[in-house]
């Protein structure tokens, strides 16, 4: 039977994607849930797996090609066993018709085609005319897979919860992320099973295999004097995003130094303890923190601007963006609620998102909703810069490297740890003076970090 896989709803308000990369040609033959296709929306990348065991007939969409939801990617030819079949006579089957599906399952639609279907196996005509024998054919129900979205599926896969048991909070039923989670911390304290993988060819071959293809490309063009390169992929998005901020928000930059001597001697001072629980802490957490003290006392910096409705929205969460640079490009990974969260728990959380980001493979919740973004272009050297906001947000704080500087102490020079920070300020939102109280703030907490404690959580 022919099925045509179509880019299935990834949830999150998303309507189209970008095809990044095809893990399989036309001719393969694939596994139930074998990862097929790589697609990059917003800024995730997303692995669909199969529908079904088949094969490949057709790939509908060309790598680098952006589409909707429900567009047709690839066609499969779906295995069908003879040991599945009982036939009688001498007639063939007729009356099936192509399916089509949209991951993650079939829609009520295809069930009425594969009820149909049955019908017509049931009830399937003689072609050789009166007297001859009637042939009847049996087929076997395709299998019937949970709603869930793709992201969900994947989830579920790293987290061992079976899907059967899941009850679905989505439209019709379907399984979302959320869902998931709730599972898995529900069976936290049973054994889980582990869960025997599917032969497939591997990812890693494959990316070698394509490296090799743009080297060879790059070493028959070793004559000429310009590469053009397609823009795809992350980077498209990246470009998209970039172009979108610097066209529509007015943007101000503002620089100061920091004396960070009291930040470092804390940080040194609860490492031991932080290494002990297995936590890396950088300086990172406690610039979190003294942001976050800053953003409460002005809310402005918490805020967007709503061109659509020309009203400023305000938000009362705190969702920290934290800039992360990736073999591809730029990801702002999101930790939520971060006010609601310790000095360790916020190191777990950004070197947990750091490291899935650089792998890519983080979900897409997990990269949306900051209220405001941080920026460490210190840890690869560098001081002041001017950063971009993030569309969506009203500010976004650079932070550049930590190094010893002359420092005026009591009228006395001393060398001291001096932590260079640029902020960069939707104008529409907020003035230059409310710019520099925000900085200030931040530049007493950072010098005097145990007021920090005053109002930790």
């Amino acid at each position: 039977m022919t099925v045509q896989f179509q880019l299935p709803d990834l949830g999150e308000g998303i309507t189209e994607a970008e095809v990044v990369r095809w893990l399989v040609q036309p001719g393969a033959q694939v596994a139930l849930d074998q990862e097929i296709v790589e697609v990059q929306t917003d800024k995730a990348l997303v692995a669909l797996p199969s529908p079904i065991a088949g094969i490949v007939s057709a790939l509908n969409v060309a790598e680098g090609q952006t589409i909707l939801v429900n567009t047709v990617l690839l066609t499969l030819e779906e295995e069908t066993r003879a040991d599945e079949l009982n036939i009688s006579g001498t007639s063939g089957i007729s009356g099936i018709s192509d399916l089509q599906v949209a991951l993650p399952a079939l829609t009520s639609t295809t069930l009425k085609q594969q009820n149909s279907i049955e019908h017509a196996n049931g009830h399937a005509s003689n072609v050789n005319g009166a007297g001859s024998t009637s042939s009847v054919a049996t087929v076997e129900t395709p299998r019937v897979h949970m709603l869930a979205t793709p992201v969900a599926r994947r989830m579920a896969r790293e987290l061992g919860v079976d899907l059967a048991t899941v009850q679905g909070t989505g439209p019709a039923g379907r399984i979302r992320t959320a869902d998931i989670q709730r599972a898995a911390a529900q069976q936290q304290s049973a054994p889980v099973q582990p869960q025997v993988p599917i032969p497939v060819e591997p990812l890693q071959s494959m990316r070698e295999t394509t490296r090799g293809e743009v080297d060879r490309k790059k070493q028959a063009a070793g004559d000429e004097e310009e590469e053009r390169i397609p823009v795809r992929g992350l980077r498209k998005r990246i470009a998209e995003n970039m172009v979108r901020s610097v066209q529509t928000i007015p943007q101000v930059t503002s620089c100061i130094e920091v004396n960070a001597s009291e930040l470092v001697a804390l940080r040194t001072a609860l490492q031991p303890e932080a290494e002990r629980q297995g936590v890396k802490l950088s300086y990172l957490p406690f610039i979190v923190k003294a942001v976050v003290q800053a953003l409460r006392l002005y809310p402005a910096f918490n805020s967007m601007f709503d061109e659509k409705h020309n009203e400023i929205v305000r938000r009362h969460a705190y969702h920290m963006g934290i800039a992360t640079a990736t073999p591809d490009g730029l990801l702002v990974p999101v930790i939520q609620h971060v006010d609601r969260l310790t000095l360790l728990e916020i190191a777990r959380e950004v070197q947990r998102l750091s490291e899935q980001g650089r792998a890519r493979t983080l979900q897409i919740h997990e990269l949306r909703g900051s209220t405001f973004t941080l920026t460490n272009y210190g840890s690869v050297g560098g001081f002041f810069s001017t950063p971009i906001i993030n569309p969506g947000e009203a500010a976004i704080l650079g932070l550049g490297k930590i190094e010893k500087r002359p420092w005026v102490v009591e009228d006395q020079l001393a060398v001291c740890p001096v932590l260079p920070l640029s902020l960069t300020v939707d104008h529409r939102l907020i003035d230059g003076e409310e710019a520099m109280r925000f900085l200030n703030t931040i530049i007493t907490l950072l010098e005097q970090p145990n007021r920090l404690m005053l109002t930790m959580r």
